[in-house]
């Protein structure tokens, strides 16, 4: 990958480009219809791990007609040599893969996906690993790791069940077919479907719709929406009760000093 904000593009095919507060992290491998390899996982965790604090919003897209058609076939060869370390380390390995997904849920920014044409797969996981997600209208999303004989195993199965239920979500992955874009919206998978040509027009929109929002409420909210599944009801009153505990003080001591800034 190249320098973080040069938008250059290394071995993982991912280019980073930084505006402001919006980060916008691309996968350019089109000629493969940006199918991923482990060194795009690599170097999607990079780019999270070198955000600078003032980003509101990271953006996900694929370059050319297809938003990823996952897992490069090149590299199933290597997979099945990696069971030769042990448990412990393919354990880790993956793990280690799972960080490029993983830190689209950090709090402290809202991650969008911009999907076109083809999500496969780990593209589907990529997709679904972003808090939103715009879909033009040639979307089709196919979890097809079972049919590979796979799971998904990029952090995909939560968030799916999350969004559309336990038995969609089994069906959609047991039978590896494919989702357009007007049934994903109908049951929750995308946030937004818009002609192909709007797509950019769209996110932008949104990405706006977010960054005029105060941050610190914005990332507050998400904290607790992130945890809501995994609390009580009383547990999660409590939680809502400290942050908005935080909120006010954060506002108040804003108003003290004069500030225009969205603590």
């Amino acid at each position: 990958m190249g320098a973080l904000g040069d938008g250059g593009v290394g071995d993982g095919g991912v280019a980073v480009e930084i505006d402001g507060a919006v980060a916008r992290v691309r996968l350019c491998r089109p000629d493969k219809r940006n199918a991923q390899t482990p060194d795009t996982w690599l170097a999607l965790a990079a780019a999270g791990d070198a955000l600078p604090d003032d980003v509101r919003v990271a953006i996900v897209s694929g370059e050319g007609s297809s938003f990823s058609a996952g897992l490069d076939r090149s590299m199933f060869a290597a997979i099945g040599s990696w069971s030769d370390d042990g448990d412990a380390a393919f354990l880790e390995r993956i793990a280690t893969y799972q960080a490029g997904f993983s830190w689209l849920r950090r709090p402290e920014f809202v991650s969008v996906a911009a999907v076109q044409g083809h999500a496969i797969g780990a593209g589907f996981q990529l997709a679904l690993a972003c808090d939103l997600r715009v879909a033009a209208a040639d979307a089709q999303f196919t979890m097809a790791e079972p049919s590979l004989g796979l799971v998904p195993d990029l952090g995909g199965t939560q968030v799916l069940v999350d969004l559309v239920g336990y038995s969609r979500a089994l069906e959609i992955c047991a039978t590896g077919r494919r989702v357009g874009a007007e049934e994903a919206e109908r049951i929750g998978l995308v946030n937004l479907v818009v002609p192909p040509d709007q797509l950019d027009a769209a996110v932008d929109d949104l990405v706006a719709a977010v960054t005029g929002t105060v941050h610190g409420a914005v990332t507050a909210t998400k904290s607790l929406l992130l945890a809501a599944r995994d609390r009580t009801y009383d547990e999660q009153l409590l939680a809502e009760r400290q942050a908005q505990v935080s909120r006010i003080r954060a506002l108040t001591a804003g108003s003290a000093h004069g500030s225009d800034s969205q603590p």
